[in-house]
């Protein structure tokens, strides 16, 4: 598919309404298919000022390119939609391209990649009334916790806030939990040692009034033979995360790899993967993306 832009901001600038009436035409499906597995594509990154892919610093700023990559992975068989913000989900609801796919929206924003309130990850994106206002099928948010920042503390208030707000109308909402910590240059490094992403599904998976709706969205550890300890720690639905992957095609056989052994885990249902797949290091989005799929 090619992205008329010039046409995207006719109707943004004249027919406002028109993304609201595409919401409520959106033919919807069930979260999980047959096969009780999800491949879901995201594309959030943007929004917290994340645009690079391996040594390109900017490669998610063309919204037309994005548009294009995100229609081709749509458009493979076996992949159940996407999750992204307001923004690039109205776009892509203009486009047509919604239609029989689990929509995700991306709840919590605020954590500017790189800033110094970037811990302080507060709910700028979907709210739940508007997940459910706009016939969204779940919700997703960040988890980020630095043992030394009592911001923390807020942040878990919030979200178990927004997870009690899902709930309450029956909606779906994936969680990604990290154990935090500033490097002595400053940078934002999330933990990936077993102990600490143990910790995360345990902290993530008693936060609200009820986990009925709770999924976990988990990285995998440093040591792939961790797994599938670590995910004795909860009984909740998880799926995987792609994470930063390398530029090199070894680096993206690699995760490949990694994802094919936890997705043997009785508690991993899928995958959610971005730029890996949208920016693969060969440039074959399809190809990427249905080895991914072929994972499942």
């Amino acid at each position: 598919m090619t992205v008329d832009v010039a046409e995207l901001v006719r109707i943004r600038a004249h027919r406002p309404e028109a993304i609201a009436e595409a919401a409520a035409r959106r033919t919807r499906r069930p979260l999980l298919g047959d096969s009780g597995r999800l491949m879901i594509v995201a594309a959030d990154h943007p929004a917290r000022g994340a645009l690079g892919v391996g040594d390109r610093r900017l490669a998610m700023a063309n919204r037309a390119d994005l548009l294009e990559r995100l229609c081709l992975a749509l458009s493979r068989p076996g992949v159940d939609g996407v999750l992204a913000t307001a923004d690039i989900l109205d776009d892509l609801l203009l486009l047509g391209a919604l239609d029989g796919r689990v929509v995700m929206g991306s709840m919590n924003r605020g954590g500017l990649q790189g800033a110094r309130f970037e811990l302080d990850d507060r709910f700028t994106g979907h709210r739940a009334e508007d997940i459910e206002r706009l016939g969204f099928d779940a919700g997703k948010l960040l988890l980020r916790i630095d043992y030394d920042d009592p911001g923390s503390l807020t942040t878990l208030e919030s979200t178990a806030r927004a997870i009690d707000d899902m709930a309450a109308r029956g909606l779906p909402v994936f969680v990604e939990p990290f154990i935090s910590r500033r490097t002595d240059e400053g940078r934002l490094k999330n933990d990936l040692s077993a102990e600490a992403v143990t910790k995360s599904i345990a902290i993530a998976s008693g936060l609200g009034g009820t986990s009925a709706y709770t999924w976990l969205k988990l990285p995998v550890t440093e040591n792939p033979d961790d797994m599938a300890e670590v995910m004795e720690t909860s009984t909740l639905p998880a799926v995987l995360l792609g994470g930063e992957v390398g530029g090199s095609a070894e680096e993206q056989a690699g995760a490949y790899e990694k994802w094919r052994g936890a997705l043997q885990l009785p508690t991993v249902r899928g995958l959610v993967v971005g730029r890996s797949l949208l920016y693969p290091a060969d440039g074959d989005v399809a190809a990427a993306v249905d080895t991914a799929v072929g994972l499942l």
